[in-house]
């Protein structure tokens, strides 16, 4: 890697001519027909709906899709010239999922590795971790451990160690994704200070696009059979914008549709909680002092900022984590004679009464599988076949995954596997639902069709809890607000 005095890397140019691949376990490629260039210091937003290879396009770009074994590729994928696969140390990417990033016990650490493996002087390192990190605005120590990180901070961690690696090639794939407004500004302005500062090139993919458009100058758009559109962002939002939201691409101004408001008001309460204290490690409150009510036949969104303890309250409420202090109680209604408090309950009892869609979609994926996938919870109620077979076949198509019910999980798409564990959780059609970022990865189009369903569900009487950044859902959906801030609550 050249570097010059000003701290400035030699910026990679891309070619991709004809470039195609296709994972082993999949009959249909993941992206195909590829053939574009970038020029070295270009600033470039990756758009497309979701599923049409965006971040399988960046893993190309990085290096990282495997061999033979993992899949087949066609065409040529270049960096400065050479097939990425030798180029690694060109490039730096950041996953869509921030825990597969995190490597080491301690952020300091963590931030450190990539420059220890491409051999920057020790020396020059340290330097480079904190100057990453107050980039990104991750004001922890340097011995915290990773795995007491929120999602969001994991994204920053995950940004920090890219960019202490000075690449000529900066890959983002939705790296605003699980941040919180304030959180989402950081970054962007992050990167900007950065690609002004050392000259890279950067690749972003990314679904708020109005976010990026100030740093960005040429929009490219992928579709299931190639490049859609090329140019810059005023030309390929404005010119195509209408023709381009409707394939699912998220445009400014033209927002997707969303349901109606609820036609009842709120039913009686499904659980409450009292005086409650939550804590992901034992021993580490992340908030106190929590009085709150989920009511039948309402969505109920729980926001804040990063790390203020937002997903480990929806984990003690859906009765997978045990409270620091305080209760969490379900009505009658809800219990049905299977106790009061939902953390004592039986994982089956849970499946028909409170359920579950994590953060991290890969951290409840149990099947080979998308169909065998929704077939767990059924199976595991005793559900008969042919009711099994009716309520699969209608959700794979209602969350537009019938294409993909033969495809193994861990080969989807980001928004995919979201819509896959929003499905599985809705297989065993439980009276409460605890959703965090529901809409993680999602194109215009499957937004609005997620959103849609559940506001149906709403209506028909299923209370609703949303764990989200995303303002757009909580409007939609016409939610109760919870806003958890530091220290208090509001």
């Amino acid at each position: 890697m050249t570097i010059d005095d000003a701290g400035r890397v030699a910026p990679a140019a891309v070619d991709a001519r004809g470039w195609g691949w296709r994972h082993a376990s999949r009959r249909a490629w993941a992206v195909q027909d590829v053939s574009l260039r970038i020029e070295p210091g270009e600033r470039v937003l990756l758009l497309g709906a979701s599923g049409a290879g965006k971040s399988t396009l960046l893993q190309g770009l990085a290096g990282v899709l495997g061999g033979d074994e993992e899949g087949e590729s066609r065409g040529e994928l270049l960096i400065d010239g050479e097939p990425t696969a030798a180029s690694r140390g060109r490039s730096g990417l950041v996953l869509q999922d921030p825990d597969a990033q995190v490597i080491l016990a301690r952020v300091g650490d963590d931030v450190a590795f990539g420059c220890e493996n491409l051999g920057v002087p020790r020396a020059e390192i340290w330097p480079r971790v904190r100057a990453a990190l107050d980039a990104v605005r991750l004001d922890v120590p340097l011995d915290r451990p990773t795995k007491a990180l929120s999602g969001g901070q994991k994204q920053r961690l995950a940004l920090a160690g890219a960019l202490a690696m000075r690449p000529g090639l900066l890959l983002l794939d939705e790296p605003t994704a699980n941040l919180d407004p304030a959180g989402v500004a950081d970054v962007r302005d992050a990167v900007g200070r950065v690609l002004d500062a050392t000259g890279s090139t950067l690749v972003v993919v990314e679904h708020r696009v109005e976010v990026w458009l100030p740093i960005v100058e040429r929009v490219i758009v992928l579709g299931a059979e190639g490049l859609v559109a090329d140019g810059p962002p005023e030309e390929v939002l404005g010119a195509r914008g209408a023709e381009l939201a409707a394939a699912g691409v998220w445009v400014p101004g033209l927002p997707p549709t969303t349901p109606a408001p609820p036609a009842a008001p709120p039913g009686e309460p499904l659980l409450r909680a009292d005086d409650l204290s939550v804590a992901r490690v034992r021993g580490t409150v992340v908030a106190a002092g929590l009085d709150l009510e989920v009511r039948a036949g309402e969505a109920l969104a729980i926001t804040g900022p990063n790390g203020v303890g937002k997903s480990t309250l929806g984990l003690t409420i859906a009765g997978l984590l045990p409270p620091a202090s305080g209760r969490v109680v379900a009505a009658p209604a809800l219990a049905g004679g299977a106790g009061d408090t939902p953390i004592s309950w039986r994982s089956r009892e849970l499946l028909t009464r409170i359920g579950t869609v994590f953060q991290d979609p890969e951290h409840q994926l149990l099947a080979r599988t998308v169909r065998e996938e929704l077939e767990v919870g059924p199976r595991a109620l005793g559900l008969p076949e042919q009711a099994m077979a009716s309520r699969v076949d209608d959700l794979l198509e209602r969350l537009r995954l019938s294409a993909l019910a033969r495809a193994n999980p861990y080969t989807l798409s980001g928004g995919e596997k979201r819509r896959l564990t929003v499905a599985a959780t809705l297989a065993t059609a439980p009276r409460v639902i605890v959703l965090d970022e529901p809409t993680f990865g999602q194109d215009a189009r499957t937004w609005a069709e997620l959103v849609a369903l559940l506001a149906g569900l709403r209506d028909d009487g299923s209370a609703i809890v949303t764990i989200t950044h995303d303002e757009a859902i909580v409007d939609a959906l016409h939610a109760r607000r919870f806003a958890l801030i530091p220290d208090a609550v509001v």
